[in-house]
């Protein structure tokens, strides 16, 4: 067995959305692997509530100087670092800076797109090449970052095998935020005509388009739209719809349709980004021409009307996470990198 390593995830953030999520369940499960992980950054009372019960140490840091602080305070007791989205890459090059002996930098790309894209300033350019190894979560991530990576796929937990009875629920679980399309999701279900045949969708999820989102439901489907607020049992409500929507055109994977595949939930997804990667190849009905909510609805009623595809698509699904979507696999390819770029700086 190789011996453990001394981690350390740094995130600038005090919230607990996808990327923070990404960066707990990877955490914990490189703790019960035998590595020593430290994770900076991410909301103190759930991140660190959920870390602390594995072991996992934590540090709260908001600010890009509150990443740096801590990142200063921990490297020396480290092998490798792990940044997650700009802030924190910044930040690690920054504490690193002037030191004759660090630790390993692997970033992690979690978007479609390049370092400080919108800023204005050239951030890719002016650290990147401080950068040692960097892992996209997908192919379509790795297609647009500009820089090369390792592809190491973003993973769940395999689930039991409970099969509870599945509700006539179309579920949308994702930050109510323009870029997640929700309006779309809205749309496709009313141009499914489901809501006169008993379904409803649900939507589990917060977010500044909340308001507008329920006008939208009103007055396109009236009372068959449920607003779920956040929901820490998601999970669960999985476990009982009876398909995930995903309209989202822009998601480097798509953890959520990752979760739905483990417990068996057929998944209908826009044909975009890490979408495509995770469910080409299953039912045609599975993938929707991005930002056509006729097409989304007609997969939607099709799946809805054939309960035997239905199910054959939520089996192929939980048998795909099973062999390329699983935290095994991820925390493997993870470790990979890490050893080639400790290697590489050790041989600098």
């Amino acid at each position: 067995m190789s011996e453990g390593l001394r981690i350390i995830h740094a995130i600038r953030s005090d919230a607990f959305a996808g990327v923070e999520q990404f960066v707990a369940r990877l955490a914990i499960r490189q703790a019960r692997d035998g590595h020593l992980v430290h994770v900076i950054g991410g909301s103190p009372a759930r991140m660190q509530r959920m870390l602390e019960e594995e072991r996992v140490t934590f540090s709260a840091a908001a600010t890009t100087s509150e990443t740096i602080r801590a990142l200063r305070t921990a490297v020396a007791r480290s092998d490798v670092v792990n940044t997650h989205m700009t802030a924190a890459d910044v930040a690690a090059v920054l504490a690193l800076a002037g030191r004759r002996t660090r630790p390993a930098l692997v970033s992690t790309r979690h978007f479609t797109s390049r370092r400080g894209v919108g800023s204005g300033i050239p951030v890719d350019v002016l650290i990147g090449g401080r950068i040692d190894a960097e892992i996209s979560i997908s192919r379509a991530v790795a297609a647009t970052i500009g820089r090369p990576s390792t592809v190491v796929h973003s993973g769940v937990d395999v689930a039991p095998d409970v099969e509870l009875p599945r509700q006539r629920v179309v579920l949308m679980a994702q930050r109510l935020e323009v870029e997640k399309r929700t309006d779309l999701g809205v749309r496709a279900f009313a141009a499914s005509g489901l809501a006169d045949a008993g379904w409803v969708l649900e939507i589990a999820g917060e977010g500044s388009e909340r308001e507008r989102l329920e006008v939208l439901a009103r007055q396109a489907v009236g009372p068959h739209v449920r607003f779920l607020g956040f929901r820490s049992d998601v999970p669960a409500l999985m476990q009982e719809a009876g398909m995930l929507l995903a309209p989202c055109t822009v998601e480097g994977l798509g953890l959520s349709v990752i979760e739905a595949m483990a417990v068996g939930l057929p998944v209908i997804a826009a044909d975009a980004g890490g979408h495509t990667e995770i469910l080409q190849g299953l039912d045609a009905r599975a993938l929707y021409r991005p930002d056509d909510p006729e097409d989304a609805g007609r997969s939607l009623r099709s799946l809805a009307e054939d309960t035997t595809a239905r199910e054959a698509l939520g089996a192929a699904g939980r048998a795909r996470q099973r062999t390329s979507f699983s935290m095994d696999s991820q925390a493997a390819g993870t470790e990979t990198v890490y050893r080639a770029a400790i290697a590489s700086r050790k041989s600098r």
